[in-house]
């Protein structure tokens, strides 16, 4: 797991953002998070939580997860590490369930095992743009998109398949918020309302990847500053 700061200018809030499958830092360097400094992990080709000993002396803590991410960082709670160590006065998960590989309440198995299988540059091209409704913000992604490798990103998606596949144990619900990604075409939105229950969730107009959106700081409530 690698991690980095986005905005490290001493703000009294700190967002934990961790990200999904295949991101890195590039395309959320030019978001404005508003008056909060924001540490990112990402590149789950491994799991060791010591990246996060720079947010044990933070006070006002918020978890942001998203996609992948969500699953990721319950897994981290349950193994008493470092994250368990943390505490949250918010915890938002968007765009992801607990289960992320399975054919009710996340990605279809299938279509996450041909993923892997058959691996590709394009592949990673049509993953990336269908995690957007909006050709301008996918145009903007592009221009910013991870620099990582094909090979990197194969390996973070078998050991993700695999920890997956191995953890036969339901992974603790930690979060406060859960925001359904409405128009989302890489986790179902009906998969991830299966997951949280209707009566537990905000559903909104979103496509997979909602970041470049004006109105994300209501929706992902993150701390806000006159």
């Amino acid at each position: 797991m690698k991690s980095c700061w986005l905005r490290h200018n001493g703000y009294s809030d700190c967002l934990l953002f961790m990200a999904g499958w295949g991101m890195g830092p590039e395309p959320f360097t030019a978001i404005d998070f508003g008056r909060i400094d924001v540490f990112m992990t990402y590149d789950y080709s491994s799991l060791n939580d010591t990246v996060l000993v720079e947010l044990l002396d933070r006070d006002k803590l918020h978890l942001l997860a998203w996609s992948m991410g969500v699953w990721v960082a319950a897994w981290l709670a349950q193994q008493g590490g470092i994250f368990s160590s943390l505490h949250f006065e918010s915890s938002t998960a968007i765009g992801g369930t607990l289960r992320p590989v399975d054919d009710k309440q996340g990605i279809p198995v299938q279509v996450f095992e041909d993923m892997l299988q058959g691996l590709s540059a394009e592949k990673i091209d049509n993953f990336y743009f269908s995690m957007f409704d909006s050709r301008n913000e996918a145009r903007d992604f592009f221009c910013r998109r991870p620099q990582r490798t094909c090979e990197a990103l194969h390996e973070e998606l078998k050991y993700l398949h695999e920890l997956c596949h191995n953890s036969l144990e339901d992974m603790p619900d930690i979060y406060t918020h859960k925001i359904i990604t409405g128009r989302d075409q890489i986790f179902p939105a009906r998969s991830q309302l299966r997951a949280w229950g209707r009566q537990h969730c905000t559903v909104a107009s979103l496509p997979h990847f909602p970041f470049y959106r004006q109105e994300k700081e209501k929706l992902l409530f993150l701390p806000t500053h006159p």
